[in-house]
């Protein structure tokens, strides 16, 4: 079995569905976009003297180790991720994966 790569990107509300069609279109087979909240140095937005928490989009995305470089890529080109604020994204090896059939076809 081929290894695989899991490309975490965290980007802010609404730009998930950018990132997951632009990993799909590079040869992802889908995605699962989370939502959260995030705090940096970059984030030091005030309403009313009021710190806002910066709601952020988190998308999982699984890919063949031959195909990150691709997908990441295509992800870091769509959301602009080397413009400041525009978010972030990282690649981990994964060592097992269960429960996605349509990746590895049918069980020897």
């Amino acid at each position: 079995m081929t290894g695989t790569s899991l490309i975490v990107s965290i980007v802010p509300k609404g730009r998930g569905d950018t990132v997951l069609e632009a990993s799909v279109h590079a040869g992802a087979h889908g995605g699962t976009v989370l939502f959260g909240r995030g705090a940096g140095v970059n984030e030091q937005q005030k309403l009313f003297g009021i710190p806002i928490m910066p709601e952020k989009e988190i998308v999982l995305t699984i890919v063949y180790e031959n195909q990150s470089d691709t997908v990441l890529a295509a992800i870091v080109k769509a959301a602009r991720l080397e413009e400041p604020g525009a978010g972030m994204a990282f690649e981990v090896a994964v060592e097992k994966v269960v429960g996605v059939a349509h990746l590895f076809g049918p069980a020897a």
